[in-house]
């Protein structure tokens, strides 16, 4: 009892501190596949097999709901506590290699997930990318209202240098 206790516990820690949830059906992998997948999420997360129940009471006490129906079968979680993303397409290509992994759903910015938005959000390209891309957009924005600034003044000086040269032509 005090096992399951602290089981639940821990549980429930990882959920709260966690910004996503990423559940999977394990079934058919061996040890060493599992601790190759752990491996390959480890920067970002940590992969835990998990009683059923015992994560459903836990889910309850971090808050987290939608999650009861995936909670069948063998079942294991990846506690994301780094980019979602990166999880989601470590996940996914190592599915692609061994399709004994089976994405169950999870849950993810304060809504529950099924299979299939799991594989969207691995779709996403990753936070750097997306970062990336929007400093170069912010960078082409402020080029852009530099130039609308400058404008005006450097045709006023085109205006003034062509007005001296016509005068000094007519003379």
């Amino acid at each position: 009892m005090a096992n399951k206790e602290a089981m639940l516990s821990e549980l429930s820690k990882n959920f709260e501190n966690s910004n996503a949830v990423l559940l999977t059906e394990y079934r058919g992998l061996t040890v060493a596949q599992l601790k190759e997948l752990r491996k390959s999420i480890s920067e970002h997360a940590t992969y835990a097999v998990v009683k059923n129940t015992l994560t459903k009471i836990a889910a309850a006490q971090a808050g987290i709901t939608g999650l009861d129906d995936q909670l069948a079968g063998p079942s294991a979680i990846a506690f994301v506590h780094g980019d979602a993303v990166a999880v989601a397409k470590a996940l996914r290509a190592f599915a692609k290699a061994n399709p004994q992994l089976i994405m169950k759903g999870g849950y993810f910015d304060g809504k529950p997930l099924d299979a299939v938005e799991v594989g969207k959000l691995a779709d996403l390209e990753s936070r750097e990318v997306l970062l990336a891309k929007f400093a170069g957009a912010a960078k082409a924005s402020l080029f852009g209202a530099a130039y609308l600034f400058t404008a005006p003044l450097s045709k006023a000086v085109r205006t003034v240098d062509a007005l001296r040269a016509k005068q000094e032509s007519g003379n």
